[in-house]
């Protein structure tokens, strides 16, 4: 909870009560700070908000388990090959009846 980023973002977010409290004198001492202990643990939970959906991002993908090759699968495989006769043959515009 006592992170840089925790602590800067909850100066970011009591920053007007804190600007109430030492510029303007706006506010209390004790409310400007309060404010401000407010804020330590509501960026602590928004920040681990943040962390838990951003946590596999730029991790390479799992590769999920290969089968177990099959009996006689380091045999070449079969090969086939279709065998027709003349093509067809085109017709052409100009041969149409």
């Amino acid at each position: 909870m006592a992170r840089f980023s925790t602590l800067f973002l909850a100066l970011l977010i009591a920053s007007p009560a804190l600007y109430a409290t030492f510029v303007t004198h706006q506010l209390d001492l004790e409310t400007g700070l309060l404010r401000l202990l407010i804020a330590v643990p509501v960026a602590a939970v928004m920040l681990a908000v943040f962390r838990l959906v951003t946590r596999d991002y730029g991790k390479p993908d799992v590769k999920q388990k290969e089968p177990a090759p099959e009996p006689g699968a380091d045999e070449e495989p079969l090969r086939a090959e279709a065998v027709a006769g003349d093509p067809f043959p085109q017709r052409r515009a100009e041969d149409a009846p």
